[in-house]
């Protein structure tokens, strides 16, 4: 009888876990653009100039694109894998306290809520600033100055019985945006400070290259 083939088993070794977290080129690209953006009226544009806000206009473009990709982007973007939950925070709190590490396809539970906590801060930057600036047309270079020139035209040929209570009320509910845009940015700088502070905690604690993985260039 003709002797039955043997087949030597295949050894089969577990693959390695991922050291890096993969994040799409349109995350990384708003992202990055967001943090451009915040820096450059930070640091570069006067308050209230048309560059200002203009770059506060894209801003709210670029935000808007992310939140767009948070509902039909890949799966680690998507808000279904980083569901805002204060249970599943407090449970990564006991594991880091515990030492367990766990593998997320996305943001770990405490970086969910940061994350969607600086989303809601910038959706108040950005609705208080436009609350303030008007409309795009109202940003082009010059119309500022020519605004304000109108503006004291109208308010120099005004009459003595023009309703002053609505005058009023317009400069309060500017003073009102001005202040919950001062507020918020202010917010926003130290939910960015815990962010960054959090990721290298988290980078050093789990050995994942969490900073890397949003370089541009990197897969």
């Amino acid at each position: 009888m003709p002797h039955a083939q043997q087949f030597e088993p295949e050894e089969f070794s577990p693959a390695p876990a991922r050291s890096r977290r993969s994040w799409d080129p349109l995350v990384k690209i708003t992202h990055w653009s967001i943090v451009t953006a915040i820096i450059a009226n930070a640091l570069v544009t006067e308050e209230g100039s048309g560059a200002h806000i203009w770059v506060g206009y894209a801003l709210a473009a670029v935000f808007a694109l992310r939140l767009l990709w948070g509902l039909i982007g890949p799966a680690e973007a998507r808000f279904s894998a980083f569901p805002p939950s204060l249970r599943r925070a407090l449970g990564h709190l006991n594991d880091i306290r515990v030492g367990r590490k766990e593998i997320h396809r996305s943001h770990n539970p405490l970086g969910a809520l940061m994350v969607y906590a600086i989303w809601c801060v910038l959706g108040l930057i950005i609705a208080s600033g436009i609350a303030m600036a008007g409309p795009p047309s109202g940003a082009l270079p010059g119309s500022a100055d020519q605004a304000g020139e109108v503006s004291r035209h109208l308010v120099a040929e005004q009459d003595d019985d023009e309703d002053e209570d609505e005058v009023k009320g317009a400069e309060g509910s500017e003073s009102m945006w001005e202040e919950v845009h001062e507020t918020s940015v202010n917010l926003l700088y130290i939910l960015i400070a815990l962010h960054i502070a959090g990721t290298v905690f988290e980078t050093r604690r789990s050995g994942r290259e969490i900073l890397l993985a949003m370089l541009p260039g990197r897969a």
